[in-house]
């Protein structure tokens, strides 16, 4: 609508001096006004306000004094800085989220670290009890063989007590010398001997490999040591009568022969029980022995 139309209302005398300057102004002498000095501004309208004239509060609703705008503030009088004030509704609902959050990331921290505490604790006491175990599995089992073999190799250690008193008794008898004290010594021989055999059959060896044959041989070993020694005993009687010696040597009789025959079994059963003993021996590291030790 152009200013000076029909219908329209005077204009302010407040504006007068906005959109004319000076000698331009109708009604006034002087010198020719400069081209447009009398055109009038073009009208700023809100879109967001009804066109100029149609409001319904007159002059009331028209741009103040000094040129501002009667616009409602879109934005909060923080200073200047231009941001927008947020609704409380708004702000009700980030603090919201932001507490909601904060809780779960707190459940998760607790429900978590509880887990993996209780699942730490739990690889702890398995590998705890793991290591206690695993010396358990790797310490070998008591071999029960291995304590009978000391057992038999301490009646072993017995068996040599005697040897070198028969030795001399024999060679005594030979020589026709102290045949009284040469029978008793074998006498006394062939008793040790009868009593290896009993504490044999008295000690356990059934953990023993081959202990069936070791036990025999050991057996006949010692049966025919005592025999060859009883049969020594008596021809040592006998070399003690008359005629018995000749020239400083025993004469051999019967007994003679029945006692070396006793002591060549004695030596065979030796070196068969030697055989079977020493690799024992070399296992559980006790003393090995020759056929004549035995």
């Amino acid at each position: 609508m152009r200013p000076g139309a029909p219908g329209d209302r005077p204009t302010p005398s407040e504006f007068d001096g906005l959109f004319r300057d000076g000698p331009g102004a109708p009604g006034q002498a002087g010198p020719a006004a400069a081209p447009d000095s009398t055109a009038q501004l073009p009208r700023f309208e809100d879109p967001g306000r009804p066109p100029y004239g149609q409001q319904g509060q007159g002059y009331g609703q028209q741009f103040p004094p000094g040129g501002g705008y009667d616009q409602p503030a879109s934005y909060d009088d923080d200073g200047g800085s231009g941001r927008r004030r947020l609704a409380p509704a708004a702000i009700v609902g980030i603090i919201i989220v932001a507490l909601a959050g904060a809780g779960l990331g707190l459940g998760w921290a607790l429900s978590g670290g509880s887990s993996e505490d209780t699942t730490k604790k739990k690889d702890s006491g398995a590998d705890t009890t793991k290591a206690a175990k695993e010396p358990e599995k790797q310490k070998p089992a008591p071999d029960p063989a291995q304590a009978q073999a000391k057992g038999l190799d301490a009646l072993l250690g017995d068996s040599n007590n005697s040897r070198s008193s028969v030795i001399n008794a024999v060679n005594g008898i030979r020589t026709c010398h102290d045949l009284g004290g040469a029978a008793k010594d074998l006498r006394a021989a062939a008793g040790q001997r009868n009593d290896l055999v009993k504490r044999l059959q008295q000690l356990p060896v059934d953990k023993i490999p081959n202990h069936d044959r070791l036990t025999v041989a050991l057996t006949k070993a010692w049966q025919s040591s005592a025999s060859a020694d009883n049969h020594y005993a008596a021809w040592a009687g006998q070399v003690g009568g008359k005629k018995g010696c000749h020239k400083g040597k025993a004469r051999v009789t019967r007994q003679t022969a029945q006692g070396n025959t006793a002591s060549g079994q004695a030596t065979l059963a030796k070196k068969q029980a030697a055989e079977i003993w020493n690799p024992l021996a070399q296992k559980y590291g006790l003393t090995e022995r020759r056929p004549e030790q035995l």
